[in-house]
C-alpha cells in the first residue's frame, strides 16, 4: 500500500478519535509542530525512513522530542504507527492531516505558481473558481513566484492540477514538433 494512502488513512483515525474526544484543536496545533519540527529536521525525517533503526528506538526518539509537548491522544497515536512499522508514513500523516482537518471545517488551500505577484482582481477571481470547484466558501490561496514559468499560472487544489503557463506551452509545442508530421515530397 503506497505511503499516501496509508497516511491518509491514518490521518482520518486520528482527525475521528481527536474529535470524540474533543480534543481535535490540540492535536491539530500537535500535528502542526510535529510537522515544523519535521521539516526543520532532515535527520528526523531520514531517521523515521531508515528501515535498519528499530521501531521501539524511533518511538524512544518521538517520545524525547514531543513527551510533554504533545497530548496523550498524539502520544499514543505516535504509538499505534510504530507497532505497525509505520514510522515512514508519519511525515505523510501530518500534511494530510493538515488537508483533512480544513476540508472538515469547509476550508480548501489552493497553492498558485505565478512568473509575476497576482494583481487583486486576478487573485480574487482565482478565489471564486476555486470555491465555485470545490463547493467551499472558504478559500486560502498560498502564492508562489516562479519566473521560469514566464507567463501564465499553476492552480493545485487537492489532487488536481491546473497547468495554464507559457512553459508548459512551449514544452507542449515543442514535442508537437519533435513528432514532425512534414514529409517532404521527393
Amino acid at each position: 500500500m503506497s505511503e499516501q494512502r496509508v497516511a491518509s488513512r491514518y490521518a482520518k483515525s486520528l482527525l475521528d478519535l481527536a474529535q470524540e474526544r474533543g480534543t481535535l484543536e490540540q492535536v491539530k496545533a500537535d500535528m502542526d509542530l510535529f510537522r515544523t519540527t519535521l521539516e526543520q529536521s532532515r535527520d528526523l525525517r531520514l531517521l523515521l525512513r531508515n528501515p535498519i533503526v528499530k521501531h521501539d528506538k524511533k518511538l524512544a526518539i518521538l517520545r524525547a522530542i514531543f513527551g510533554g509537548k504533545v497530548s496523550e491522544v498524539t502520544e499514543k497515536f505516535f504509538v499505534i504507527v510504530t507497532q505497525h512499522n509505520r514510522e515512514s508514513a508519519l511525515e505523510w500523516v501530518a500534511t494530510e492531516f493538515q488537508s483533512q482537518y480544513d476540508v472538515r471545517r469547509g476550508m480548501q488551500v489552493a497553492q498558485v505558481t505565478t512568473a509575476t505577484p497576482l494583481a487583486p482582481a486576478l487573485r480574487e477571481e482565482l478565489n471564486k473558481v476555486v470555491r465555485r470547484q470545490s463547493g467551499l466558501e472558504s478559500v486560502t490561496l498560498e502564492e508562489t513566484v516562479d519566473e521560469s514559468l514566464i507567463g501564465g499560472f499553476i492552480l493545485r487544489v487537492g489532487d488536481r492540477q491546473l497547468d495554464e503557463s507559457v512553459r508548459n506551452s512551449l514544452r507542449k509545442l515543442r514535442n508537437t514538433f519533435k513528432e514532425n508530421p512534414y514529409q517532404p515530397h521527393l
